[in-house]
């Protein structure tokens, strides 16, 4: 084989490799991977205290008599849904993907894709 050739394909092989090795973790640094809304969400007391204090000052909607509010059950359409402010999703990221209400005394985290109650946060 001509040295040359030989060079060449050394060169090609080493960017080759390269490429691979480098690759994904680079694609990671520019891909910013969101959070998707589901029906269920679980938040710890210190997220929970963090919300309230940032929703709480949102107007209540007043909900039908009847209604209960529950993980995985739909939001009643009388109630105004609001999206999550910036300010609240920052201090609590997991709350990002999500909508909320405020009625009865509850924070409503709602997911915004099916309209359901992912979780509940009580005074």
């Amino acid at each position: 084989m001509k040295p040359e050739i030989a060079i060449a394909l050394a060169g090609v092989l080493l960017l080759s490799a390269a490429t691979l090795f480098v690759g994904p973790a680079s694609a990671s640094l520019f891909s910013s991977p969101t959070a998707k809304a589901n029906d269920s969400l679980s938040l710890s007391s210190q997220q929970q205290q963090a919300a309230w204090k940032d929703l709480s000052g949102a107007a209540a909607s007043k909900a039908p008599a009847d209604f209960k509010a529950a993980t995985s059950s739909a939001v009643p359409s009388t109630l105004r849904v609001r999206a999550i402010p910036a300010k609240t999703a920052g201090d609590v990221p997991a709350l990002r993907p999500y909508d909320y209400a405020k009625t009865n005394g509850e924070l409503l985290i709602v997911n915004p894709h099916d309209m359901m109650i992912a979780a509940v946060i009580a005074r």
